[in-house]
């Protein structure tokens, strides 16, 4: 009883000293994103920007009322500095007429992106490299990169790849769920048609080294990867994955796989979707499998999106213990660092493209992944190379090669 007692006299102590450690961690992540330049790798936005009605970006959303994620203000109230706004067509017909369409509709998501830029210019910048993002960073301003997520618009000419860097294109996922005309994909339900990269796509990775164009490995079948590897004269990264080991599915990555990345100087950068982070259960798998597979069919609508992305959004309300949390995705980042340290690991949630993540709803928290990573005794400078500093390094590698 008088132990009790004594115990009970202490909880107090206890409290306040939790209390004053998480406000203590609360305030270094504050600071770390005052000074630390934050990117995010892969982010949809544009599909909102091209498909929602009255959509703005340079206005100020709810992600409780419309389920959008990425807007300007958003992004400022979060400290998110940069994120690389996706060019992004689900896999349609590869023929000449299909593939100049696919192109056609890609240059109009440049041409919205640039539009969104300019007339947020006050407190937005396009931006092509390195210098230029931490240059906007200094003046107290938020970047715009830009990738593209499927090479389909490329079609079968490769001067469409200097087009594209031009309008501030710098990199480009080679395949999306289904395979092209570059490589073969993780997801075609057909499996390999070319083996890993075809010839045309080894051709197409050696102009995107010659440009200055990142070569992105998300989405790719295993075989694409490793050819991927082999064919690329600079560091790669992968724009949006996870670790394998501890969720398997094929868009994740192997340890294997991402010791050959590091080894060669990539990053990967994690994916905030779902089932990707953490493995659903079958019933719930199979859900998610099926609304994705619809999403990402190049004739589905915007109305028809906007409704099966609904649908994935409730399954988060159904099924809670299925829906990963942010110490989910550190968990994801612990591995790449203990694997191959922390100069390989970066961040790509995939917003407004399925990121579904209990405590970063939206880019407006993206602090609550820092403060995990204080939590575990991260410090400042890892934080930095993960929010940033590892990407940009990526991506400078890429432009000083194209110089030579």
């Amino acid at each position: 009883m008088k132990h009790l007692f004594t115990l009970l006299l202490f909880i107090p102590f206890i409290i306040n000293a939790q209390d004053k450690n998480e406000k203590r961690i609360l305030r270094k992540a504050n600071k770390i994103h005052t000074q630390a330049f934050t990117v995010d790798t892969h982010a949809d936005a544009p599909i909102n920007m091209m498909d929602m009605e009255g959509f703005d970006v340079g206005a100020k959303h709810d992600y409780e009322v419309d389920g959008t994620q990425i807007d300007f203000p958003r992004m400022k109230e979060g400290g998110m500095d940069a994120m690389f706004f996706a060019v992004y067509l689900g896999q349609g017909k590869r023929t000449p007429e299909a593939n100049a369409e696919a192109k056609e509709k890609a240059l109009k998501i440049f041409q919205k992106i640039h539009e969104s830029v300019k007339q947020n210019a006050s407190t937005v910048e396009l931006v092509t490299s390195a210098k230029e993002g931490f240059s906007a960073h200094k003046k107290g301003k938020l970047g715009v990169f830009i990738g593209m997520e499927n090479g389909w618009p490329v079609g079968t000419d490769l001067s469409n790849l200097k087009l594209f860097y031009d309008l501030g294109l710098r990199y480009i996922t080679l395949a999306h769920s289904f395979n092209n005309d570059l490589s073969d994909s993780s997801g075609d339900p057909q499996g390999a048609e070319h083996g890993g990269v075809s010839p045309l796509g080894e051709a197409c990775i050696k102009e995107m080294n010659r440009l200055g164009i990142v070569v992105d490995v998300s989405h790719l079948s295993d075989s694409a990867f490793y050819d991927v590897m082999q064919m690329s004269k600079v560091p790669v990264f992968a724009s949006h994955s996870s670790c394998r080991a501890l969720c398997d599915v094929k868009r994740n990555m192997t340890d294997d796989m991402i010791k050959l990345l590091a080894s060669k100087g990539g990053v990967i950068q994690i994916n905030f979707v779902a089932d990707f982070l953490k493995k659903p259960s079958a019933e719930v798998a199979v859900s998610i499998k099926t609304i994705r597979m619809q999403t990402m069919k190049a004739e589905t609508t915007p109305e028809e999106k906007k409704r099966l992305n609904a649908e994935l959004r409730q399954i988060k309300y159904k099924y809670p213990s299925d829906v990963p949390t942010v110490k989910d995705v550190v968990n994801h980042i612990d591995h790449v660092v203990q694997l191959v340290g922390i100069d390989h690991v970066g961040i790509g949630m995939d917003m407004d493209g399925g990121s579904d993540v209990i405590g970063v709803e939206d880019v407006s928290k993206i602090k609550n992944v820092t403060i995990e990573l204080l939590r575990r005794g991260y410090s400042a400078k890892d934080i930095k190379k993960i929010w940033g500093g590892n990407t940009m390094r990526v991506l400078a590698a890429a432009e000083q090669f194209s110089k030579k």
